[in-house]
């Protein structure tokens, strides 16, 4: 398959766009996941149990993320499309939807602007993706999606770090409001920065050819069709359920088993949780694109090995009664579980057409974030009510015991999904 000519690949324009997407990406997971390092005390303070945590932490955003991100890439993939304008905007409903957390009163209150969070948010990658996939040649898209990806850990490590701070100093209402309202401001930078290389190629050259715009039946048939892609849908998803589901619990456990302050886990878990997710999701781009070269079957190869051997480091961690041993051990598997997004996204974009790339990434986001996201922390939480009665103030410990185990899942999905890809890749080209 040959990509437009209007699409060629533009390093210099690829480079801003990613430093761009980039700081919006750390934005998105700033006002996602402060919201774990609040939990606990949110819970205090307006009296909710750990199912209402995890309602408030998990589905409430992920809902109405997962089922407006397909129609959002819907319309990202048409060629009219503003990809960048349709980024900017969802930036201002995310960031004020997250200064409006501040304000809840009550549960019902703080569920809606989680809600409303989920709503902004859902216009963000699906379009950054596709702008990506589209300025990156297909031999570096695993690093470029990679480096797109560092703000999840930036900006879970700027959340925990900025979140338990504020908490501590003035409450978690104001937490809210300092993280959410610059976002707006950031809004006017991204439509100043960057522009949409499709529509600008479109604007200069009046003869040239735009891709026709699949309907809803084609590109759901066009990504369904690769066995490879249904694969990576199921280890994406099971690695999110993974990844959100401790994300939360982790760092209640690190307050309520080990006793930490919200501000000590922040800056302690943060800090160093950040670091090796970082190094993680650089690590997983670029072992993807350096062995992908030989054998594209490595694509997938670090996050299958990653994910399995991430198990037992995670349960000799949580059995740690020292939560500084504990804190120092879990680095390694949460290094280990972040090496896949890069790899995961780039073989994703691999495998459909151009014009259904933002469908592709929306699809595999609905099913992470739906099952992962609203559903990990969720489950965990019911997990936790539900054993608190034997376990007591430790039902955090043995429900994370419980979720070190599940990495067994992603590994061999990803493993199997790493074996079509020779044969898919080569009948989708690049």
């Amino acid at each position: 398959m040959n990509e437009p000519a209007a699409l060629a690949p533009k390093p210099l324009s690829l480079h801003l766009v990613l430093a761009v997407l980039l700081v919006v990406y750390i934005f998105n997971f700033l006002d996602r996941q402060i919201v774990n390092i609040l939990a606990e005390p949110i819970r205090s303070d307006l009296g909710l149990s750990d199912t209402q945590i995890g309602l408030m932490t998990g589905i409430a955003f992920a809902a109405f993320y997962t089922f407006l991100g397909i129609p959002i890439a819907r319309y990202a993939d048409r060629p009219s499309t503003n990809r960048v304008g349709l980024i900017a905007g969802a930036l201002v409903i995310w960031s004020g939807m997250t200064a409006l957390c501040g304000q809840a009163q009550n549960f019902v209150q703080l569920l809606l602007a989680r809600i409303g969070v989920g709503v902004g948010e859902a216009g963000c990658s699906p379009a950054a993706h596709s702008l990506i996939a589209d300025l990156a040649p297909p031999e570096k898209r695993a690093s470029a999606l990679a480096i797109y990806a560092l703000g999840i850990p930036i900006g879970t490590l700027l959340g925990m770090l900025i979140g338990g701070l504020l908490a501590d100093s003035y409450g978690w209402r104001a937490a809210f409001v300092v993280v959410g309202l610059p976002g707006i401001l950031l809004a006017g930078a991204v439509m100043l920065l960057i522009r949409d290389p499709r529509r600008a190629a479109a604007l200069g050259a009046a003869t040239a050819v735009q891709p026709r715009t699949l309907s809803n039946r084609e590109a759901l048939r066009e990504i369904l069709s690769s066995r490879a892609y249904v694969l990576l849908v199921a280890a994406g998803s099971a690695a999110a359920f993974l990844s959100y589901g401790k994300a939360t619990w982790t760092t209640i456990f690190f307050q309520r088993t080990h006793g930490l302050s919200a501000g000590e886990t922040g800056f302690w878990f943060g800090i160093w949780g950040g670091v090796a997710a970082i190094v993680g999701t650089f690590a997983g781009g670029w072992l993807a694109d350096r062995y992908g070269k030989v054998n594209r079957q490595h694509v997938l190869t670090a996050p299958a090995v990653g994910f399995a051997l991430a198990v037992p480091l995670a349960i000799a961690s949580y059995v740690m009664t020292d939560w500084r041993w504990a804190l120092a051990l879990l680095m390694i598997p949460t290094l280990l579980n972040s090496l896949y997004y890069g790899p995961c996204f780039s073989s994703a974009q691999g495998l459909v057409k151009p014009e259904a790339r933002a469908m592709a990434s929306a699809v595999l986001l609905f099913s992470q974030n739906l099952i992962g996201l609203g559903l990990g922390p969720l489950f965990f939480g019911m997990l936790s009510d539900w054993i608190k009665p034997v376990a007591g103030d430790e039902s955090v410990r043995w429900v994370l015991y419980g979720a070190a185990l599940i990495g067994f899942v992603p590994a061999f999905f990803f493993w199997r999904a790493s074996l079509r890809l020779n044969e898919e890749l080569d009948r989708k080209g690049p």
